[in-house]
């Protein structure tokens, strides 16, 4: 089985809020834990940043249910590849919100303090996701 790491990024719709978070997340821990994907989850309250590994059947199928999900648009993939090992092994979606306490590490990965996953690339998503999952418990 190989794995795959699919990096993308979304832009949330109108209304979507905090209670749609926690609802993704529900259901994300469960499906992925039965599914064997593990990630990592960033959201501002506009923008999306997600990883996810696995299975490239499984990370696949996923891809493509998150395509359809009408909670989010303008959806990009930024990265797509065979991993040897996963970054994010202890979380099923591990998840991070972006705030005034991490506004420092977002500031080495992008030019301004406003976060826009549309203007990194595959490989500085990547990089900026592994640096915050080391700030969760």
């Amino acid at each position: 089985m190989y794995l795959v790491r699919l990096i993308y990024a979304s832009r949330a719709r109108e209304g979507f809020g905090p209670t749609d978070v926690e609802q993704i997340l529900g259901v994300a821990r469960k499906t992925n834990a039965q599914k064997g994907i593990t990630g990592m989850l960033c959201f501002n309250g506009y923008n999306f940043l997600q990883s996810l590994e696995g299975s490239r059947t499984a990370v696949n199928e996923l891809y493509r249910h998150i395509l359809e999900d009408k909670r989010h648009f303008d959806t990009t993939l930024l990265e797509y590849h065979e991993i040897i090992a996963r970054d994010f092994d202890n979380w099923h979606m591990g998840y991070l919100g972006l705030t005034k306490e991490n506004q420092a590490l977002l500031l080495r990965f992008s030019n301004n303090l406003e976060f826009d996953p549309f203007k990194m690339s595959g490989a500085t998503a990547h990089a900026m996701l592994c640096e915050l999952s080391e700030t969760l418990p």
